[in-house]
């Protein structure tokens, strides 16, 4: 579900979260069954999504309620996300920005902003493009030159 978290305002808007006053960050919550996908593999895949070296948003998204986070519900969560940020930083040049911090308040965003990616295919299969190849290349040129 998207939504919004880690700010001071209770019951954001998106208005009021875009206007980065509000302390949010634009967020994802996923409910899952560990039986059935485990939490180091929704890391693994995080990674894979996201530019970990980028402290003011992703890709075409910028600003402060674009940055990257983890949030995490429990110790093991947490002990599980610091060792994945470690094993990555491995991988590039530049430090991981992406702080790891304890979960929050989670604020479901308006429905328009719901399944948002179904609304508007063509604009997430040419996001989808240009995110691989935008981490392809950033990912190459980080081990051509350590």
């Amino acid at each position: 579900m998207a939504g919004y978290t880690g700010g001071q305002t209770a019951n954001p808007t998106y208005e009021q979260v875009s206007s980065q006053t509000s302390g949010h960050v634009e967020a994802v919550e996923i409910i899952f069954d560990q039986r059935n996908l485990s939490y180091r593999s929704l890391l693994n895949c995080y990674w894979q999504l996201i530019d970990p070296t980028d402290a003011q948003g992703q890709i075409n998204d910028r600003g402060q309620n674009y940055r990257a986070q983890i949030f995490y519900l429990s110790p093991q969560q947490k002990l599980l996300a610091e060792q994945s940020k470690r094993a990555i930083s491995r991988d590039y040049r530049k430090p991981i920005v992406v702080p790891i911090l304890p979960a929050g308040d989670f604020y479901p965003a308006e429905n328009f902003h719901q399944q948002f990616y179904r609304k508007y295919p063509r604009r997430y299969r040419q996001l989808k493009v240009e995110r691989k190849v935008f981490l392809y290349g950033k990912r190459w040129i980080e081990r051509l030159t350590k």
